[in-house]
């Protein structure tokens, strides 16, 4: 039989990792079998950025702290070597960071997630970790929208000019 210590001491575990699941706007888990303490300490440097968390953490401790925070549909994702990773702020740039990785480093593998409170397969995390950054796309649509004013101040002068040429 366990020790009452050691019971709880993982409750609090799984007390501390579902508390943190609860505010985070992204939560990833990934298999990192293969990994060396330098490329996991370079991820970890990466993700720090944007006040994101990587830690391995026990997958009873994981599967209890989702039933905690009532998250479904994740049970194939806590199997064998997994690496939780959880965002507070923003969820695209953590999302990012781990497909730049998993496309350097073959073995390192995407299991899947939750993005703002909706469960996501690895598939859809990186389709949307493919997508620019925000600010990107913000670029991206103020050039479209200065463009197109731009064609309407040329084309109303010159309206300007043939009426100003048609009234001498």
């Amino acid at each position: 039989m366990a020790n009452k210590s050691i019971i709880a001491k993982k409750e609090e575990e799984v007390n501390a990792l579902a508390e943190k699941m609860k505010d985070a706007k992204i939560i990833l888990f990934t298999d990192y079998r293969g990994i060396n303490v330098d490329d996991v300490t370079k991820l970890r440097s990466t993700l720090r950025k944007s006040n994101t968390e990587y830690k391995i953490v026990k997958n009873n401790i994981s599967r209890r702290a989702l039933e905690k925070c009532e998250i479904q549909g994740l049970e194939a994702a806590v199997e064998g070597p997994t690496a939780v990773i959880i965002g507070k702020e923003d969820y695209l740039e953590p999302a990012k960071a781990i497909y730049e990785y998993t496309k350097e480093h073959d073995f390192y593998k995407i299991k899947g997630g939750v993005i703002e409170g909706k469960v996501m397969t690895a598939e859809e995390i990186i389709t949307l970790a493919k997508l620019p950054s925000r600010e990107t796309l913000i670029g991206m649509l103020a050039g479209g929208l200065l463009g197109t004013i731009s064609k309407l101040a040329v084309g109303l002068d010159q309206v300007r000019i043939q009426k100003e040429g048609s009234a001498a």
